[in-house]
């Protein structure tokens, strides 16, 4: 099921997790004094940053030679991978450049748990370096996916020194943007990254034993681990009180700080740098924060690498990430002219063209939301379907899950981005739709759902939806895919079982996209009931979450008539 040959930690780029751990560990929590050193290239000192409960956080600062106050870039790092080499450019640049390791990693004091101490701990550091006598009072963050987190997650308290952030492939609801989409656990993806952050080194035969060890419950101690947040992560599959300590997205109205957010058509946290450039743009605090947002997606995966998947989108769609980052903070921390603020709040990438393209707004408001209809004999289009029609049915069988092809993924043994679907359409598992050729180019950019109306044997189950563009030499490659958990359906709140047999309305949300389907091409949706191991089996029984050994199979019938017209919802371009 999983590819050996690309068996590989593809959690934070250039870090290895075991390596990172074992390095933390060896290190411990060393209350060292503080460590300067100075050449003609700057200033290098490393201190322990106290935090308001006494917590002290190591961090490493350079600064220029020159006597004087300088704006601060700060990035709040858990991987120990050191001052980046990007930190000598920005001081040259004229900017104090700070890295520091959070809470319980590296060689700062405490213990490290995901995300809830990088609130308080994030604005102590910002007021910190905006109070020292070589800062001008303002400070700027960068970094991308945890890094883009410790960003987010201070900014509500609104620090005065904290001036802009440039968040990248970043979370905003981490219920829904990294741990439950639609439901469903994003398996592969947190397992690798919170088994690494725990502390575990796993080889591989023991990490295919893992993905398919029931329950999940028990998992980290049949196998000898012991990672705290991983269970914690597995007893709320709900959106509760767990999740809302750090929910960014419902605190949106009270963050003032304007943002450069980029990220990837094909990274695992699209959902949140979109949702973060729209809650932002829609609801910040103060006018200046709303305008003051960017919006830069690419076609890339987690690590914005150009080259990703089977398909190639050509030298365009490399830029120069520090550059950008360059004219941003130069703007927001020296008061100066870029001209990047007179340039158009959104620029996104559109694959199939393979083009950079301005926008004034996300999403587009010349988009028009268009729904394709499934039909009899697999054909998907703007046509209602039928007053009578024909029901698709097919059975799930969790212990035979349709397996994982490329998609938006950050996970150990998985290739992110385009991916050849192979033979995945004819499993008898799995449902085609798909367009005749079309006669000229189509232009899909925006938000992606699906609608079906679908009834189940089980009390509760799950329903895939993959877009996919079929060339004309019949290759099929994905573009976005989503999951619906059947119990939380109306709410992620209150979930509720379903009565088998009944006919329910499942809302997939897919994110979104921006490709042109060239003429000659096909617009295909493959409808299922698993993603794996991008996603958690669904074991058919209803019982509670993580709990379960046994696996049921269950029959899935999809409507598709006038009184059920499931369909797609696409953003047509005109």
């Amino acid at each position: 099921m999983l590819n050996r040959t690309k068996r590989v930690w593809t959690v934070l780029a250039c870090v290895a997790f075991s390596s990172v751990w074992a390095q933390s560990n060896s290190q411990g929590n060393s209350q060292s004094a503080p460590q300067s050193a100075s050449s003609e290239q700057g200033i290098t000192e490393r201190v322990m940053v106290p935090m308001r409960d006494g917590i002290r956080l190591s961090t490493d600062i350079l600064r220029p030679a020159q006597p004087g106050n300088y704006p601060v870039i700060l990035m709040r790092d858990p991987y120990g991978g050191g001052v980046p080499a990007e930190a000598k450019d920005w001081v040259a640049h004229g900017y104090v450049f700070v890295s520091q390791q959070v809470r319980g990693r590296g060689k700062s004091e405490g213990a490290f748990y995901p995300y809830i101490n990088e609130i308080t701990d994030g604005y102590d550091t910002q007021q910190w370096l905006g109070s020292q006598p070589w800062s001008n009072g303002k400070v700027g963050m960068k970094g991308g996916s945890y890094l883009a987190s410790a960003q987010w997650l201070s900014a509500h308290l609104r620090a005065p020194a904290l001036v802009a952030i440039a968040p990248t492939v970043t979370p905003f609801n981490y219920h829904q943007d990294v741990m439950y989409t639609g439901g469903a656990l994003s398996f592969a993806s947190r397992m690798a990254w919170g088994f690494s952050m725990g502390g575990a080194n796993i080889d591989d035969a023991t990490w295919d034993k893992m993905l398919m060890h029931l329950p999940l419950k028990t998992m980290d101690k049949t196998f000898g681990f012991s990672v705290p947040h991983w269970r914690d992560w597995l007893a709320h599959p709900s959106y509760d009180a767990y999740w809302k300590m750090f929910d960014v997205e419902s605190r949106v109205s009270q963050i003032d700080v304007p943002s450069l957010n980029i990220g990837g058509w094909y990274d695992t946290f699209l959902h949140g740098t979109l949702t973060s450039y729209q809650g932002m743009r829609d609801h910040g605090y103060s006018e200046k924060a709303r305008r003051g947002q960017k919006l830069v997606i690419g076609p890339w995966e987690h690590f914005r690498r150009s080259e990703i998947g089977e398909l190639q989108f050509g030298p365009d769609a490399r830029i120069d990430f520090e550059a950008l980052h360059r004219r941003w903070f130069d703007h927001w921390l020296k008061g100066q002219d870029t001209g990047f603020m007179q340039e158009a709040p959104v620029r996104i990438f559109v694959m199939g063209t393979n083009r950079w393209r301005d926008e004034q707004e996300w999403p587009l408001a010349r988009a028009q939301n268009t729904k394709y209809y499934l039909h009899n004999g697999g054909q998907l289009s703007p046509s209602k379907p039928a007053a009578v029609s024909k029901s698709d049915t097919y059975i799930y069988d969790p212990a035979n899950p349709v397996p994982t092809r490329g998609g938006s993924l950050m996970a150990r043994g998985l290739t992110a981005g385009p991916l050849e679907q192979g033979n995945l359409g004819e499993r008898d598992d799995v449902l085609v739709f798909s367009t005749p050729k079309l006669s000229k180019d189509t232009e899909v950019t925006g938000p992606i759902t699906v609608t079906l109306y679908a009834t189940s044997s089980a009390p509760d189950t799950d329903f895939t939806a993959k877009l996919i563009d079929v060339h004309p030499d019949g290759k099929a490659y994905n573009l976005v895919d989503g999951i619906i958990r059947a119990r939380y359906r109306e709410s992620f709140e209150n979930p509720s079982l379903i009565e088998p047999g009944k006919v329910y309305a499942y809302s997939i949300d897919l994110w979104a996209t921006s490709n042109v389907f060239k003429k000659g091409h096909r617009i295909r949706l493959d409808i299922s009931s698993s993603n794996f191991p991008r996603f958690d089996r669904n074991p058919n029984t209803g019982h509670a979450f993580g709990e379960d050994a046994e696996l049921r199979k269950a029959t899935q019938t999809i409507h598709h008539s006038q009184l059920y017209p499931s369909h797609i919802t696409l953003p047509l371009i005109p």
